[in-house]
């Protein structure tokens, strides 16, 4: 059994927000011995939700977004190197400059990075561009600030959406094409992704849904994409928005249950191994950790929320210094926000795990809202939009379990909408069932069993 940690060597993989947070957690629980933060960028933490916001409207530079130090931490900082695997038996993270960082406690807190253009030829056309980093941002906002004559956003999640606001607010002309049916559909379901195309036209996009881009083409540098619906577009500037990759490549030797989907953890936040036994040395956090959550029936969640991160990572800490009687779970609710098109829009519970959804205040046709989302009789999320002051109230329901569809809503609810269908997509990371799955093994693989020596 883990016991207490008030010496010895803990590191920390990825040095961005999650890694912040935890050195802080872990000297504030009274850890005193040695530290180190390893990152593959040469920046020190910075905040991400900027980058997509106020660094593409050119209100913040992008080297400007640094995070504030709660507190002193005594770490020594290995930025600029990446960590190519883990030794777990000689307790070693091995770095692509050839040294090794031993350690007694681990965590993995290695993120996600832009998924990118699938054709390297076309993705290296000067004008594509992707989003994720301070230097993407920087570079982009560069460009937008030179003033293009159109830009393509591929893909309307909420990244994309906050890339195809920010360009409308500069005055750009913008192309957003989504595979789905509207934008934000993925996240949020077809209500709301109903609202969100409406809203996109009527900022002045030229919204093309149910198409995707079949290539980008230029010579040397972008001119334009053709779409699968046979349409061309002409544009000097392109924004892959196609989601997140999780970070989990560099752990395909490490033995533990680490996979596209992310590292499979506890609700402690101590990763498994690739057979399905929880460590006791080793933990990941943030946007690359997969957890059950018991308020949405044990199923891993990954999630790349500002807020989980924190939240996730303060228990981890905690428990990697703490022993077994005094760990604790991870039990928050998901929460995160976005800002596009003049619309505040603030979720709790995770809307995707639903089979209905209601508007329990306001209305659609104002744009301001909240829909609550249901699955088999319960309240499992609320999304607000301009209107976030309600949201305490439908977080104490997904808390308790409170029956769905929830009571009338409040004075300002314009009608009263039946539950509808939610009109999520079928997830492939998230399946409505009990089933707990673990991730990093392939069945055609064949497991090599480790025996003690005779």
């Amino acid at each position: 059994m883990q016991g207490e940690l008030r010496d010895g060597r803990i590191v920390v993989v990825g040095a961005s927000l999650t890694g912040l947070r935890a050195a802080e957690t872990l000297r504030s629980e009274g850890f005193g011995g040695s530290l180190t933060l390893i990152g593959e960028e040469p920046q020190p933490p910075y905040d991400r939700p900027p980058l997509s916001k106020q660094v593409l409207l050119g209100r913040v530079p992008a080297d400007r977004t640094g995070l504030p130090r709660r507190r002193e931490i005594d770490a020594e900082w290995r930025l600029g190197v990446r960590a190519t695997g883990v030794d777990p038996y000689g307790k070693r993270v091995l770095l692509a400059d050839g040294a090794g960082v031993p350690f007694d406690r681990l965590l993995i807190a290695t993120g996600t990075r832009a998924r990118p253009w699938p054709d390297p030829a076309e993705a290296a056309l000067d004008g594509v561009f992707t989003l994720r980093t301070s230097d993407e941002a920087g570079r982009l906002a560069e460009r937008l600030a030179a003033g293009p004559r159109r830009v393509l956003v591929i893909g309307a999640g909420f990244t994309g959406s906050e890339i195809a606001s920010a360009c409308r607010e500069r005055g750009l002309e913008v192309t957003v094409a989504e595979r789905g049916p509207a934008p934000l559909v993925g996240a949020l379901g077809g209500t709301l992704g109903a609202l969100a195309a409406r809203l996109q036209r009527a900022h002045g996009v030229d919204l093309r849904c149910g198409v995707t881009v079949t290539s980008l083409e230029g010579n040397g540098r972008l001119t334009g994409a053709r779409f699968s619906d046979g349409t061309r577009v002409e544009a000097d500037v392109a924004v892959v928005a196609l989601g997140a990759v999780r970070n989990t490549e560099w752990l395909a030797e490490s033995g533990l249950a680490a996979g596209p989907r992310g590292v499979t953890c506890d609700a402690g936040c101590r990763a498994f191994d690739m057979y399905g036994i929880v460590t006791d040395d080793v933990f990941a956090a943030g946007d690359v950790a997969r957890f059950p959550h018991p308020l949405f029936e044990y199923q891993l969640l990954s999630l790349e929320h500002w807020g989980n991160a924190v939240a996730q990572v303060e228990v981890a800490a905690h428990n990697m210094v703490n022993p077994g009687p005094r760990r604790r779970p991870h039990l928050s609710v998901p929460a995160f926000w976005s800002s596009q098109f003049g619309l505040n829009i603030k979720s709790v519970g995770v809307p995707t795990f639903s089979d209905q959804v209601v508007i329990a205040q306001g209305s659609l046709q104002e744009a301001r809202l909240v829909a609550v989302y249901g699955y088999r009789g319960r309240v499992t999320a609320a999304v607000s939009v301009n209107q976030a002051k309600s949201l305490e109230h439908y977080e104490r329901m997904i808390e308790t379990a409170a029956p769905f569809p929830p009571g009338p809503g409040s004075p300002d609810q314009v009608g009263r909408m039946a539950p509808a269908p939610s009109d999520v997509p079928d997830p492939k990371v998230l399946s409505h069932g009990p089933t707990v799955a673990l991730t990093g093994h392939l069945p055609d693989r064949r497991l090599t069993l480790v025996r003690p020596a005779r």
